[in-house]
């Protein structure tokens, strides 16, 4: 199954009525050309999952950084999301490395 296909099931199985009301996934593109990927973990299976930065930079078109932040305000549990920029021909790379 592609990664694509993959992310669409995913996101489904997270829909039950209030999730997708309150969280969601975002991707947009950047101006350096890229793309951007925010992908929220909140009430999910991966909300707790550790996950290692990554950060791979082959040339100035082929490269992606991927983490996953949980930003803390007031002592208040912050939102775990799963973020990545790419370059312009590596979405598909970074939607696997969120996938596996």
């Amino acid at each position: 199954m592609d990664s694509l296909t993959w992310l669409q099931q995913w996101y489904q199985a997270q829909c039950d009525g209030d999730w997708e009301h309150s969280y969601g996934i975002e991707i947009t593109t950047l101006d350096n050309p890229g793309w951007s990927l925010k992908i929220q973990l909140d009430e999910t299976e991966l909300e707790e999952r550790e996950f290692e930065k990554i950060e791979i930079h082959r040339s100035s078109t082929d490269w992606l950084q991927c983490r996953v932040s949980s930003a803390k305000i007031f002592n208040e549990p912050g939102q775990a999301v799963f973020q990545a920029v790419c370059g312009a021909r590596n979405l598909s790379e970074v939607l696997e490395i969120f996938q596996s």
